[in-house]
């Protein structure tokens, strides 16, 4: 069974930063892919960014509404997935989840929920203005 726990949530003003952890629980060397998604109330789930590894290559993916402000990393030694979100913006406020698959995501696709195999529980951001 594998499970992935978010932390790092909380509240925070416009143009703070926080730092969200996923730690997955068993090797992180068998998810080729590993992202986060967002989900407002009352809205549909969204990719916010994406990190996979296919044949020959490997690439980063971000919604348009966070490129150069969110950076996605992983650390395969300690079977973890990182999302550093800088100058944030009150419509960034969401639940956030940590998706995993073993698979290799197309990097068309990656912002589509039912390609991801493996969900964590969540953890809230709050911005204010």
């Amino acid at each position: 069974q594998v499970q992935l726990v978010e932390s790092g949530g909380g509240s925070v003003q416009a143009g703070g930063s926080l730092r969200l952890s996923c730690a997955a629980s068993r090797d992180t060397y068998g998810f080729n892919s590993m992202g986060w998604f967002r989900q407002a109330p009352g809205k549909e789930r969204e990719g916010v960014a994406a990190i996979s590894t296919g044949p020959g290559t490997t690439y980063t993916r971000y919604a348009e509404s966070v490129k150069d402000r969110f950076t996605i990393s992983r650390d395969n030694a300690k079977d973890t997935v990182y999302l550093q979100m800088n100058s944030m913006k009150p419509g960034d406020t969401a639940m956030y989840y940590c998706a995993a698959d073993s698979m290799y995501i197309d990097y068309s696709s990656w912002h589509l929920p039912a390609l991801w195999d493996y969900w964590g529980q969540g953890t809230q951001v709050t911005v204010s203005s």
